[in-house]
């Protein structure tokens, strides 16, 4: 396989096992409730959703290790704390997400059959092709994600082509952290750090002699690759959604607005068009999160294959227990989670790719220790108790946005660069 050709086939496999459930229901109805600062919406959301997440699978080629690795510069105790948590978090949400929008979506508008049924059948297919880990990359890179990418397109082109581009008024007080932290939903972030340790076991199974190196340019282009696709992708589903405007009422969901939008696209045939985007878009998320999550628990078990069938048989289980929730429910569950772990994800990922001399230990340490004080408010408010917290977060820069931890991680990661600059980083070895 030339290098060309292998590049592209890594991409697409990280493309498909980012872009799941979130990354298709998101995007149209930020988009229609945006206006005209569709544009800033798309910035905003393309920061956590693109940029954040390819910069972690960037900390991946470095690295070439697994999610404990994220963290070990803390401390061996923080990362094993942070890993287990992160796959809880994975398995237990966005997966099962998956699920509930592939039986909203592509089951449910054609078969009535109650959601147990779609569960079942979609985490024992997910099962099967975990087990298979050793092909993976290349039935996602080869067979699937090309298949997901055309429809899209066909849904974007043909919006773009057939609808004047006159917006409506935005629904966003503030369209950019708004979009951010919208981003927050798709677990790309979170993704990152799991996903990416999927493609580096898959790269090393296929590739046992290859030096460090060209695994590590085979990641980063690949990286790249994916994330213009994704921010091509996510850019277009949102100004879709902004020149729907006026076809769909303003209360519309996330799911009752995607079949919208494809029917009038593609016509008659657009549910049938939507529901095989869906369900390959879905499935291709939920194989990386258990695959992940299986292969981190087998290496702490000695590179144990019964921890691993034991943990994807755990993950399914998981699965098929909270996939039957309503998609809007998982999602609104899922958001206090989210709001404190996603700030020290990125965190971890930004100490990662930055250059290793401003990345010692105690930077490490101050920053992730300052990141995780500063979101608690967040996650606090969170969870409905805000009212508690408003005196805090009026001291706090950009905690009415539920971002305070922003400003400070920086302004603690300059000073601890500054009186830490004579300390001898910790490299990792390839």
């Amino acid at each position: 396989m030339s290098k060309i050709k292998e590049t592209l086939v890594t991409a697409f496999a990280l493309f498909s096992l980012f872009f799941g459930a979130g990354n298709l229901i998101l995007p149209p109805l930020l988009g229609f409730g945006s206006g005209e600062f569709w544009w800033l919406i798309a910035m905003g959301f393309c920061v956590s959703a693109v940029l954040i997440p390819i910069l972690g699978i960037l900390a991946h080629a470095r690295l070439q290790g697994t999610i404990y690795d994220f963290g070990k510069k803390v401390s061996p105790t923080f990362s094993l704390v942070y890993s287990f948590l992160v796959y809880a978090i994975s398995i237990s949400l966005p997966s099962p997400r998956t699920a509930s929008v592939t039986h909203e979506m592509a089951v449910q508008p054609f078969f009535d059959s109650p959601s147990i049924i779609t569960s079942v059948v979609y985490f024992i297919l997910v099962f099967v092709f975990v087990v298979n880990r050793s092909k993976i990359l290349d039935i996602l890179g080869k067979l699937l994600t090309p298949a997901i990418i055309l429809i899209l397109l066909l849904i974007i082109g043909t919006a773009l082509f057939s609808y004047d581009f006159v917006f409506g008024d935005t629904v966003f007080a503030s369209p950019f952290t708004d979009g951010i932290l919208e981003g927050y939903q798709t677990f790309d972030a979170i993704g990152a750090v799991v996903v990416g340790g999927v493609i580096i076991i898959s790269i090393n199974l296929k590739k046992k002699d290859v030096h460090y190196a060209e695994k590590r340019t085979l990641i980063r282009n690949a990286g790249w690759l994916a994330g213009l696709g994704l921010l091509l992708i996510y850019a277009g589903l949102i100004f879709t959604g902004a020149l729907m405007h006026g076809n769909f009422d303003t209360d519309i969901s996330r799911t009752a607005l995607l079949k919208g939008i494809s029917t009038l696209t593609l016509g008659n045939t657009g549910n049938l068009f939507l529901s095989i985007l869906v369900s390959l878009a879905c499935f291709t998320t939920a194989v990386g999160i258990v695959t992940g999550t299986s292969d981190f628990i087998r290496e702490r078990f000695n590179d144990s294959k019964q921890a691993y069938l034991i943990t994807a048989v755990i993950g399914c289980v998981l699965g098929i227990t909270m996939g039957q929730f309503d998609v809007g429910y998982i999602i609104a569950v899922a958001l206090p989670a989210l709001m404190f772990i996603y700030p020290i994800t990125i965190a971890l990922i930004l100490l990662n790719v930055v250059p290793e001399r401003f990345a010692s230990n105690s930077v490490f340490k101050a920053v992730v220790i300052t990141t995780i004080l500063f979101s608690i408010p967040d996650f606090l408010g969170s969870i409905g108790l805000r009212d508690a917290i408003m005196g805090i977060q009026n001291y706090i820069p950009l905690s009415r946005f539920s971002m305070g931890w922003v400003l400070p991680a920086a302004a603690i990661f300059i000073v601890a660069n500054a009186t830490f600059i004579f300390e001898k980083p910790t490299r990792f070895k390839p």
